[in-house]
């Protein structure tokens, strides 16, 4: 029977009254226009949360992966080693610099770049003369890819860490936050991501030369003169001063819409604590943000596939997806080089992502679970 009732969305944006009063102060301060008092504050505040000295907004998450790739020189001849299981951008941010991605498998626990997959890849590149500009490393639904067994394998080859913790805001790794680690970092602020400025992303480096440069190519590459100058193509990247305000408010929630996906993610382990053949993707890590939460089915022990819940919920206004489809397995990027064990495929053939927006009220939460409890119910 299908439900009418109002769709349960995967991750719809979290605002509200702190929002508005943050956005309605910017617009009556006059600052509208690009940049402002309030887009300063947002870059500052959010360099301290991560811990890192320099940080610039940006329009996009994509934005941000393009100028950190710049950043490290990734340009026409390069290599960027890519990890297959992520969203289209990564991949395409290598592009648009004119270097070439070369992907790389997961790990099954998390989904993350398979460090022993990366090392035998560089070495092989390594050995063909290739010139690896980057590898960029992705923290997949919030959890932070392993980089203490990462950045030794790059350093010994002396290759800069990108890292694209474009879902991993307000998660950790042995302690330390998402955006720090590598060279450089880009974060999103997409409306579904895990605090949003409705579009929108940011630069995070310890390199102030780096984030100089970033800053230049964001505002057109514009030089200091009275007139417009410019010596070389730059880019319309900037946020806007009232983006910013919305920013800065979500950042005063982080921690509370943080622990609230923390909540939805636990409910959902409950349910499928007993449930033979289902795992929780990087489960393991309590330092998470748990931005989505997707469970991984074995079809064999469990006897139905992720695929027949998804139509079973989406039967019931329920929203849910699949795990990104690897990128070699794109019409885009068909013919790609790629260090492959089959993983990524597997946890897209096998993975769902269910419901787990911070905004999600206890009445949906119940929903989805009594539907996943009637789906199992029925299949036991």
């Amino acid at each position: 029977m299908i439900e009418n009732s109002q769709a349960v969305l995967l991750s719809a944006p979290d605002v509200g009254l702190l929002e508005q009063e943050y956005v309605m102060a910017a617009l009556r301060s006059g600052w509208v226009a690009p940049v402002g008092p309030d887009l300063e504050e947002f870059e500052r505040e959010v360099a301290g949360r991560v811990g890192v000295p320099h940080a610039v907004a940006v329009n996009s998450g994509t934005a941000a992966l393009h100028l950190a790739l710049l950043g490290v020189g990734a340009g026409p001849g390069d290599v960027v080693v890519v990890p297959t299981l992520t969203f289209v951008a990564t991949a395409n941010a290598v592009v648009y610099t004119g270097a070439r991605p070369v992907f790389v498998d997961c790990d099954a626990a998390t989904g993350n770049l398979d460090p022993e997959v990366l090392a035998g890849l560089l070495a092989e590149l390594r050995a063909e003369g290739a010139s690896v500009r980057a590898v960029l490393a992705v923290d997949l639904f919030g959890c932070c890819a392993d980089y203490e067994r990462i950045l030794p394998v790059c350093d010994g080859y002396g290759i800069p860490v990108v890292e694209d913790a474009a879902e991993s805001l307000g998660s950790r790794y042995h302690g330390r936050a998402a955006g720090s680690f590598g060279r450089v970092a880009a974060l999103s602020f997409n409306g579904n991501k895990i605090m949003t400025t409705s579009g929108g992303g940011m630069v995070l480096t310890a390199d102030p030369v780096l984030a100089a440069r970033a800053r230049h190519l964001a505002g057109q590459a514009r030089l200091p003169a009275a007139h417009y100058e410019h010596a070389e193509i730059g880019y319309n990247y900037r946020l806007s001063n009232l983006l910013a305000a919305l920013g800065r408010a979500q950042l005063c929630r982080l921690d509370e819409m943080i622990e609230r996906r923390r909540a939805v993610h636990d409910a959902y382990a409950k349910v499928f604590a007993d449930v033979a053949g289902v795992s929780l993707l990087g489960d393991h890590d309590p330092a998470a943000n748990r931005w989505l939460t997707s469970i991984v089915v074995d079809p064999d022990r469990a006897g139905w596939r992720a695929g027949e819940l998804a139509a079973f919920l989406s039967a019931r206004n329920v929203e849910t997806r699949p795990i990104f489809k690897p990128m070699h397995l794109q019409p885009l990027y068909a013919g790609a080089r790629a260090a492959l064990t089959g993983t990524a495929e597997r946890l897209f053939r096998d993975g769902l992502l269910l419901p787990s927006g911070s905004a999600l009220v206890e009445d949906q939460v119940r929903r989805v679970i009594d539907a996943v409890t009637e789906f199992l119910d029925g299949h036991r």
